[in-house]
């Protein structure tokens, strides 16, 4: 007999809806794909909604719940059983992570370490696909005045130029710059076009005066700093 409505969570066994075990297990119980199938609610016509979560952290990259977080738009609704709504809600959760990671730096977050910059930007970048470089300023006591985001580049390099790096710190006052980017790879390690630009980008700050104080890269969670490595050309 064919199926003709979608499976959802209240079609399974008792023991094996998500809804159930949080309630009598806890939260921390749940497998990734029980908690993803609380956010999907249903299936597909042949798979219930923990069958379609999953079907979706295997056909993800890395086929985890980080190779999910990975995912644009339109790779979610290629997924059979992945709609508008739902691919929706999945990128909603995702970011909704993404911020709650940072909920520790209130207001205006204090970057003495390099760890404390790496743990901040960590869940924002290690994810991307592609590079996104940020530079941070800093004024004349090192107190945080914000981040710029300069350039989206491409799966391994990314356009930066240090003339658009002074001339946003010139307009914020800033005296001190921090440059941040991640590698898609997960692998931090600073490649021989890292260490050109960083050497490029601190010789023009001295002529500017405005000190780049370390260059991080993100990687998954791992981070690699000049300053900490003793490679910095500052």
């Amino acid at each position: 007999m064919e199926i003709t409505a979608k499976r959802r969570i209240k079609d399974l066994p008792l023991s094996e809806r998500p809804y159930e075990r949080c309630e009598s297990e806890g939260v921390s119980a749940l497998s990734e794909a029980e908690l993803l199938a609380i956010v999907l609610q249903t299936g597909t016509k042949t798979e219930s909604a923990v069958g379609l979560a999953e079907r979706l952290l295997l056909q993800s990259p890395e086929q985890s719940l980080a190779g999910l977080a990975k995912m644009p738009y339109q790779g979610l609704t290629a997924i059979h059983g992945i709609g508008r709504v739902k691919a929706i809600k999945l990128m909603a959760i995702l970011e909704l992570a993404k911020r709650l990671s940072r909920i520790n730096f209130k207001h205006r977050p204090v970057f003495t370490k390099p760890e404390t910059i790496a743990e901040y930007y960590m869940q924002q970048l290690r994810f991307l696909t592609v590079e996104q470089v940020y530079v941070l300023f800093f004024n004349t006591k090192c107190i945080f005045l914000g981040d710029k985001l300069l350039t989206i580049g491409t799966v391994n390099s990314s356009l930066l130029s240090p003339r658009e790096i002074f001339i946003e710190a010139v307009q914020r006052q800033a005296v001190n710059i921090i440059l941040v980017h991640n590698h898609p790879s997960g692998d931090p390690t600073a490649s021989r076009e890292d260490v050109a630009i960083t050497t490029r980008v601190a010789q023009a700050g001295k002529i500017l005066e405005i000190g780049l104080l370390d260059h991080i890269i993100i990687g998954d969670n791992r981070y690699f700093s000049f300053k900490e490595n003793g490679c910095a050309p500052f």
